[in-house]
C-alpha cells in the first residue's frame, strides 16, 4: 500500500519525518523508509499554506473585473477554485503523489482550515481514495508516532471542511459585495476612497469607533469624599467614609454640618469592629492562545500576530505544544507527563519548591479537552544551550508558559485580610490592609509582573481592637470620574472573546458566549493585522485608535448587521452546526446572499444620508496620475492597482505581483511616473528560471525590458 501524507508547510513535513528514518529528500516530498508503523515506507509531501483558492469574480465573467453598481450582486454560478501561479509547481508534485497513492492522510493542522487546505487541494485533484486524519497535540517524535499509529477516520474532518467552505464561500461573498458597494457609494460622494469589508473585521472595527466616541464624548465631572487619619496606640492609618460620595462640595458640607463633624480638627472616634480572614489566591489558569496573547501584550507589548508567530516556531521547535487552542484544561495524561518532568522544568525556570501531585479540576479535566489542551511545555525539556538559542521573544513566551504550568503545581498565594471600621460622628469609616503569608506561586513569577501589581501594594495595618477609642482628623478629596480606557493591542483579543457583553439583544448574546465572541483562537490574530492593514486602526505606544478611514467605514455601516457582533454570533452559530453535521453549508451561503441582497438593497439610502465634512485622507500611496487616459488616479485594489475612471471606460491596471515578484512602492511609482523601472532582480519564468528585467508600459500594457 502506497501512503502519502499531506503536511500543510515544509516546516511540518520536516518533524514528522524526523520522528522516522529518511530514505531520500526531494524538493517537492520526503521519503520514508519501511518502519513498524509504515511496514512499506510512506510518503510526506507538503502544502504552502492555501495551495488552492477561491477565484477572483473576474475569472468568472469579464465585466465583474471592473468596479460597478450595475454589476452587483456578484453570485457566481457554483464556486471555483484556482492554484495560484505561484504554488503551481507545488500543487502538480501534490498532485502527482495524490494519484499515485492508495492511502491518503491528512496531516495539516488540526483545526477546520487544516480540513479546508487538505480537501480544496483532494477536490481539485479529483482523486477518490481512502483518507484518515492524523490528530495531534505535539510535534515531539513520539507523538507524531503515537499519531500515525493511532489515525482517526475522517467523519469528522470532512464536516470540518464543510464548515470552513461555508465560512469561506460567505466571507468571499461579503467581501466582494459589500466593499464594492460601499466603496463606490463613497466614491459617488466624491471620495477617491477603497473600502474592504467583512463579516468579522467590520463588526470589530464598529466596536473599536464606539468606544473612540465614548471617550471624545466623556464629560468629566466631580464628586467629593471623605477621607480620615486615625492615630490609635499603636499606630497611624487611613480610612475612607463608607457609602458617601457626592457630586459637590456644600453636599458634602451638609452632611458634616448634620453631623457635627468638623474638617481638619481632632475629632474622637471608636473602633466598631476589626475583621481578620485569612485569604488564598489560586494559581492562574492554564494559558489558551488568547490569554497567552493578552499576557505577552501587557507584559512585552508584543502584538497578538507576534505571540502567534512566536508560539508557532517553539512549537515546530517541539517545546510547547499546540498554540492555536481555545481551552485553559488537560488531561490526566499530559499532567502525568508534567509530573515526570516537574524537576527538570524546575531547573530550567532556576527554581525550586515541593510539587503538588494531585491533579486538580481546575486544570485537568478530561471533559474540558475536545480537540486540543492547554498550552504547556511538551516532554522536551531544552537545553541550556538550546534555550540561549531561543530569540527573545521566544524566550520571554516560553518562560511565561512555563512559569504558569510550574505554579499549577505550586502553592496559593496566601495573605491574612484585616478589615476595620471606624465610627467618628456617626459616619462609618472602613479601612483594609493585607499582610502577605506566603507567596506561593506568586514567587516564581518576574519582578516585572511584580512591578504591574504595585498599584495593589500591600498596607499594614497597627495592631487594634474593638472599641478603642482613636483620634481622627477628617479631610475631604476631591476627584473626578474618568472616560473609558481605550483599547490596547492585546485587549482586543477579549474584545472579540466577551463580544457577547456587547450585545443587547439576549438570544444573539447567548449564541455569542456559546461561540466565545467573534474571530476564531486561531483567527483573531490575523483579523487584528488585517485592519491594520487595511487603514482603518493605528497602534501608538500600544494604544489603538481609528483612523479617519475607518470612522467613514464605520458611519457607512452603521445600523447595520455589518456593525453587530450579533451577525457574527449567528454564522458562526451556523458554522458550528455545519461542523456538527445538523446544518448544510448550501443553507449557510444561501443565507449570506439574502443578507447581500438586502444590504444593496438599503445601503443607497443610508450613504446618501452621510454628512461629509471634509475629504478622508486615506493611506498615501504616491501613485499619481494614470499613464493610460490622463485623467483618473491609480488606486490601490488589494493586489492590483487600477484607475479611478474605470468606471468611464478605462481599464489600464498593475499586478502587485508580477512573475512570482513583488513590487515595491518605489517600483510602483517609477512605473506610472516615468513608464518604465530600474532593473527588477529575481523575476520566475513558467519555466521556473530566474530572470532579470526592467518593467515598461508599453501599448497600455506592461511589459519586460530585457538588459
Amino acid at each position: 500500500m502506497k501512503i502519502v501524507i499531506l503536511a500543510e508547510k515544509p516546516s511540518q513535513a520536516k518533524a514528522y519525518a524526523e520522528a522516522f528514518e529518511v530514505a531520500s529528500r526531494e524538493g517537492t516530498h520526503i521519503t520514508l523508509k519501511p518502519s513498524i508503523t509504515f511496514p512499506k515506507g510512506a510518503i510526506i509531501t507538503w502544502g504552502i499554506g492555501h495551495l488552492v483558492s477561491l477565484k477572483m469574480p473576474n475569472e468568472y465573467k469579464e465585466e465583474w473585473k471592473t468596479w460597478n453598481l450595475k454589476h452587483l450582486p456578484i453570485f457566481p454560478e457554483e464556486f471555483a477554485y484556482k492554484v495560484d501561479d505561484s504554488k503551481k509547481a507545488q500543487f502538480n508534485a501534490v498532485k502527482k503523489l495524490f494519484k499515485e497513492a492508495d492511502l491518503l492522510i491528512n496531516a495539516c493542522d488540526v483545526d477546520r482550515e487544516g480540513s479546508n487546505i487538505f480537501y480544496s487541494i483532494y477536490d481539485m485533484v479529483g482523486v477518490k481514495k481512502p483518507v484518515k486524519r492524523l490528530w495531534i497535540n505535539s510535534l515531539e517524535a513520539d507523538e507524531v508516532r503515537k499519531g500515525f499509529a493511532n489515525l482517526q477516520n475522517n467523519e469528522k474532518d470532512l464536516l470540518m471542511y464543510q464548515e470552513a467552505k461555508g465560512r469561506q464561500i460567505s466571507d468571499w461573498l461579503v467581501g466582494m459585495n459589500a466593499s464594492q458597494l460601499y466603496s463606490l457609494l463613497l466614491q459617488d460622494k466624491g471620495l477617491q476612497i477603497a473600502l474592504s469589508v467583512g463579516r468579522v473585521q467590520s463588526p470589530l472595527c464598529y466596536l473599536i469607533y464606539q468606544r473612540q466616541k465614548e471617550i471624545a464624548n466623556f464629560v468629566s465631572k466631580p464628586f467629593f469624599e471623605l477621607i480620615g487619619e486615625f492615630k490609635a496606640a499603636n499606630g497611624v492609618y487611613k480610612g475612607k467614609a463608607k457609602n458617601i460620595k457626592f457630586d459637590t462640595l456644600e453636599q458634602l458640607h451638609m452632611l458634616l454640618a448634620e453631623k457635627a463633624a468638623v474638617l481638619n480638627s481632632e475629632i474622637p472616634g471608636v473602633i466598631s469592629s476589626v475583621e481578620k480572614e485569612e485569604k488564598r489566591t489560586k494559581s492562574p489558569k492554564l494559558h489558551s492562545l488568547s490569554t497567552l496573547q493578552t499576557v505577552a501584550n501587557k507584559k512585552w507589548k508584543y502584538s497578538p500576530a507576534k505571540v502567534l508567530e512566536v508560539m508557532q516556531s517553539l512549537y515546530e521547535k517541539k517545546i510547547v505544544t499546540y498554540p492555536r487552542t481555545d481551552t485553559n484544561f488537560i488531561t490526566e495524561n499530559e499532567f502525568a507527563y508534567l509530573v515526570t518532568n516537574l524537576d527538570a522544568y524546575q531547573k530550567l525556570a532556576r527554581v525550586e519548591f515541593k510539587g503538588k501531585t494531585a491533579p486538580s479540576k481546575r486544570f485537568v479535566d478530561n471533559t474540558k479537552v475536545q480537540e486540543h489542551y492547554a498550552i504547556i511545555p511538551t516532554k522536551t525539556v531544552p537545553t541550556e544551550s538550546q534555550l540561549h538559542a531561543l530569540t527573545t521573544e521566544e524566550k520571554n513566551v516560553y518562560q511565561e508558559v512555563l512559569l504558569t504550568t510550574l505554579a499549577m503545581f505550586h502553592s496559593d498565594y496566601v495573605y491574612e485580610e484585616t478589615k476595620i471600621t471606624m465610627l467618628v460622628q456617626d459616619i462609618e469609616f472602613e479601612t483594609v490592609g493585607k499582610v502577605e503569608k506566603s507567596k506561593g506561586w506568586k514567587a516564581l513569577f518576574s519582578s516585572l509582573q511584580e512591578a504591574t501589581e504595585k498599584a495593589t501594594e500591600d498596607i499594614i495595618l497597627p495592631g487594634v481592637f474593638i472599641d478603642e477609642e482613636v483620634s481622627s482628623m477628617l479631610t475631604e478629596k476631591e476627584g473626578r470620574t474618568s472616560p473609558p480606557k481605550p483599547y490596547t493591542e492585546g485587549a482586543l483579543i477579549n474584545l472579540m472573546k466577551t463580544a457577547g457583553k456587547m450585545v443587547e439583544d439576549e438570544a444573539d448574546s447567548e449564541i455569542l458566549k456559546e461561540v466565545e465572541g467573534i474571530g476564531t483562537e486561531a483567527t483573531r490574530a490575523s483579523i487584528i493585522e488585517t485592519i491594520k492593514k487595511n487603514g482603518y486602526i493605528d497602534i501608538q505606544k500600544n494604544i489603538v485608535h481609528i483612523t479617519k478611514k475607518g470612522e467613514l467605514l464605520c458611519d457607512a455601516i452603521e445600523g447595520t448587521l455589518l456593525a453587530s457582533p450579533a451577525m457574527t454570533a449567528k454564522w458562526e452559530s451556523h458554522l458550528k452546526k455545519v461542523g456538527k453535521g445538523e446544518a448544510t453549508t448550501a443553507k449557510f451561503v444561501e443565507n449570506t446572499k439574502q443578507f447581500i441582497q438586502e444590504l444593496l438593497q438599503a445601503a443607497p439610502q443610508k450613504v446618501a444620508q452621510l454628512k461629509i465634512e471634509a475629504p478622508v485622507a486615506t493611506k498615501p500611496t504616491g501613485l499619481g496620475t494614470c499613464p493610460s487616459c490622463g485623467k483618473g488616479s491609480m488606486m490601490d485594489r488589494k493586489t492590483f492597482l487600477g484607475c479611478s475612471e474605470y468606471r468611464n471606460g478605462c481599464k489600464f491596471s498593475i499586478n502587485k505581483e508580477i512573475a512570482k515578484k513583488r513590487l515595491t512602492e518605489r517600483q510602483l511609482a517609477d512605473l506610472i511616473a516615468k513608464g518604465s523601472t530600474g532593473i527588477i532582480k529575481g523575476f520566475t519564468s513558467k519555466a521556473g528560471k530566474k530572470f532579470n528585467a526592467r518593467l515598461v508600459i508599453k501599448e497600455n500594457k506592461i511589459s519586460f525590458k530585457f538588459v
